[in-house]
């Protein structure tokens, strides 16, 4: 697929619970369309492995880390040339920084996190598609446990059960861009080329609203 594919959104965001494979979707995404790539680096947070280990000690400095790592990355962003035909594809949304937030610090810490996140005036650009992958938690913890990452090895079901809520109700009300929900408990869009090329012919026939995506074992 190559950029002269006028079906192909200029920006788009892949989004989705840890384990679901947004960033690998997003990488294989940016190469099909020789797209520039947009990714969160968690790699390179200090705090994060310390949060897996003790969530509540790490939670403020994990997020505020996001949030100006965020900030970077949109400012780079909107300072760019927008209007330049090549396409752009990141593996995360702005807003998910205060999705885990909400889901991760107590009440004074999230006053505070509100307080850096107003005093940074953040505008990040609408993305012109939204991809929103899903997966059953069994099948997540399967495959964070195949992908082997040493600071992942400290998330609980439990913990990944309260994640997946937390996006399934901040997706319900999503409607700043086009929305494609696709379940991946069936499909592995990353290793196998049928099932990511079925999944790139249906996020191209979106152009508005909210889609489900469902498909069965290929």
């Amino acid at each position: 697929m190559s950029l002269s594919d006028s079906h192909a959104p200029r920006y788009v965001v892949v989004e989705g619970p840890i384990g679901v494979g947004k960033t690998s979707f997003a990488r294989r995404l940016g190469e099909a369309w020789d797209a520039e790539l947009m990714l969160e680096g968690a790699e390179a947070n200090p705090f994060l492995e310390r949060f897996y280990e003790d969530p509540r000690g790490a939670a403020l400095p994990t997020q505020l880390f996001f949030l100006y790592q965020r900030a970077q990355q949109i400012q780079a962003l909107r300072q760019s040339d927008l209007f330049q035909p090549r396409t752009r594809v990141a593996d995360f949304l702005l807003d998910k920084d205060r999705l885990f937030a909400s889901l991760n610090l107590d009440h004074h810490e999230l006053q505070l996190y509100e307080q850096a996140w107003s005093h940074l005036s953040l505008d990040a650009p609408k993305p012109d598609l939204v991809v929103y992958l899903q997966a059953p938690v069994p099948v997540l913890m399967e495959r964070i446990e195949k992908r082997g990452i040493p600071w992942e090895r400290g998330i609980t079901p439990d913990y990944l059960h309260r994640l997946v809520d937390t996006y399934t109700e901040f997706f319900h009300h999503y409607e700043q861009s086009p929305l494609l929900i696709v379940n991946t408990a069936d499909i592995n869009p990353v290793e196998r080329e049928q099932d990511f090329q079925l999944l790139v012919n249906q996020l191209k026939q979106v152009r508005s609203g909210r889609h489900y995506f469902n498909p069965g074992p290929i």
